[in-house]
């Protein structure tokens, strides 16, 4: 007998899902989410240019964002970098997939509420033993090209995705996918390997979008069903979206939309105080504190775990009382009362308070501060003068280069020297992320669903986005108690597994963990309706105009 998706269509995230937030990225991160890394471009452009761009702008500004005739409006948004990429599975930036939740849908995707709502997909039954999933086609749904979704597109987005048309998996969950049918032309049948309670939250992200069977280059005319189209992009510059009105749900209420890439956070506030952009979300608190009357400034969290992440298989972090030393070295409270008044909530392992039942919260004491047994630890490890270390940051996230600065003063107590070197995104995205060509880098990591394993996966061994080559046989047969207890759906075991996998993590310092920050964001008068999400997301169809 087959089960039927909550009434309504909503899903919670079955135990995994929680009141509240989660995505990897650099500032957020990324969130990098949960596949995804996102950070920093430091290209920035001189002050000449900025104002020059500020004075055109403003004059667009004033006078579009205003426009409410026939429902017609416009804003502009400041993002940190470029995205990079226009396809939806090849999307690695947090930044980049949080923009791409405008643009693209899977059969399911996530609310502000944490649940799993239909989207191209408009009911699913699960079989008794949880490998078949039956999903019925939403009626009349139509791709940004005018053209009907089809059964045959669903079919070949979630093959590709899980390698069945050749290749890799791009989500190497779906490596767990054994066949994808279409008995009619109404009807998708996804049969499992093994049952997977994750499964349809793992179906919700924006890799798994659903685009067309015959697109020709998503990459230069990307085409999805979201409430926004693709309109154009300048590289390094802008990416203009219009409103799609054929949209199958509630349609968004502003027309057009400029994201406008402000890759030198110097420029934030002289862009929104000049008219240039409208909305920025995650502005430090400094930033914030410098905008006059004509913003309001919204306060949320980022759902994601900021930390000085390590590289563990370069010397001297290879060692484990090397790391467990600059864990003792810092101070969490510190750093969050000089970078953002206290704001934030201290976190001890890769996981924040938003996951709810998996989230430990004892681990965030594990290291008080002490610094007699910081240099002790470096003297045991053969370290008893301290030494030196490059620490990487993406420079267009401000709040992670003020934290980089913060822990680079702590450290010279026990003798350690951080040198900071500000890197832009794209470099930090290949140079750090995919190449593991680091000593320590200052980000934050979110998820890309609000599931403990896509959080924690990254840190077994053979993972492809284990970008700090962390290695524990105790913490891999732990991840795997875990899946093996969701194959049973056994939430009690599974989440007992992930929480010992935290412990390991925190134990072992993997990483030296700060906290997940709060989220700032500031918003031009007169605009309302944005909304925080429990992911790293930014639905502009809930923006409006007064």
């Amino acid at each position: 007998m087959a089960k039927r998706g909550q009434k309504f269509g909503k899903v919670l995230f079955a135990g995994m899902l929680l009141t509240l937030t989660v995505a990897l990225g650099g500032c957020s991160g990324d969130k990098a989410a949960g596949d995804s890394t996102q950070i920093a471009d430091t290209s920035a452009a001189n002050s000449s240019e900025v104002e020059s761009a500020t004075n055109t702008e403003a004059n667009a500004s004033s006078e579009e964002t205003k426009d409410t005739e026939e429902g017609g409006s416009h804003i502009t948004i400041g993002i940190p970098q470029d995205l990079d990429s226009l396809v939806p599975s090849l999307s690695q930036g947090a930044g980049t997939q949080e923009i791409l939740y405008n643009i693209y849908e899977g059969l399911y995707k996530p609310d502000s509420e944490g649940n799993l709502v239909p989207a191209v997909a408009s009911d699913y039954t699960m079989s008794e033993d949880g490998l078949v999933y039956t999903f019925t086609l939403r009626d009349g749904i139509k791709f940004h090209n005018g053209n009907p979704v089809t059964v045959e597109d669903v079919k070949y987005s979630i093959e590709t995705c899980a390698g069945l048309n050749g290749g890799e998996p791009v989500i190497s969950a779906f490596s767990n996918i054994e066949s994808v049918e279409t008995p009619d032309d109404g009807t998708v049948v996804i049969t499992l390997k093994e049952s997977s309670s994750p499964f349809m939250a793992i179906l919700s992200t924006v890799e798994a979008a659903i685009v067309p069977a015959d697109a020709d280059d998503l990459q230069t005319n990307p085409v999805g069903t979201g409430p926004y189209r693709f309109v154009s992009r300048s590289l390094q510059e802008n990416v203009v979206l219009e409103r799609f009105d054929d949209y199958w749900g509630e349609p968004a209420h502003i027309k057009d939309i400029t994201l406008k890439v402000l890759a030198d956070s110097d420029s934030i506030v002289m862009n929104l105080e000049g008219g240039a952009v409208d909305l920025v979300a995650r502005v430090s608190t400094q930033q914030a504190a410098e905008l006059g009357d004509d913003f309001e400034v919204l306060e949320g969290t980022m759902n994601l775990v900021q930390a000085m992440y390590l590289n563990n298989a370069a010397a001297p972090f290879d060692n484990e009382k090397v790391r467990q030393a600059l864990c003792y070295a810092v101070n969490k409270q510190e750093i969050l009362d000089f970078v953002s008044e206290g704001k934030g909530t201290p976190v001890g392992s890769s996981m924040f308070p938003a996951f709810g039942k998996y989230y430990v919260e004892e681990l965030n004491d594990l290291y008080t501060t002490d610094l007699e047994k910081a240099k002790s630890l470096l003297a045991e490890a053969g370290y008893p003068d301290g030494f030196s270390f490059t620490m990487k940051v993406p420079s267009n996230y401000q709040q992670h280069v003020d934290t980089a600065q913060v822990v680079a003063e702590q450290l010279k107590q026990i003798n350690v020297t951080a040198n900071i070197e500000l890197i832009e995104w794209e470099t930090w995205l290949n140079d750090v992320y995919q190449g593991r060509d680091f000593e320590a880098t200052l980000v934050g990591v979110d998820a890309s669903t609000l599931t403990a394993g896509a959080m924690l996966s990254r840190f077994r061994s053979d993972a492809h986005n284990n970008f700090v080559n962390f290695s524990n046989e105790e913490y891999d047969a732990a991840y795997k108690e875990a899946l093996a207890a969701e194959a049973v759906m056994d939430d009690e075991a599974a989440t007992a597994a992930y929480k010992k996998c935290e412990t390991i993590l925190a134990e072992t310092a993997a990483n030296v963990y700060i906290q997940d920050m709060c989220e700032l964001v500031a918003v031009r008068k007169g605009y309302t309706g944005y909304t925080f999400y429990p992911l790293y997301i930014q639905d502009f169809s809930k923006l409006d105009v007064q």
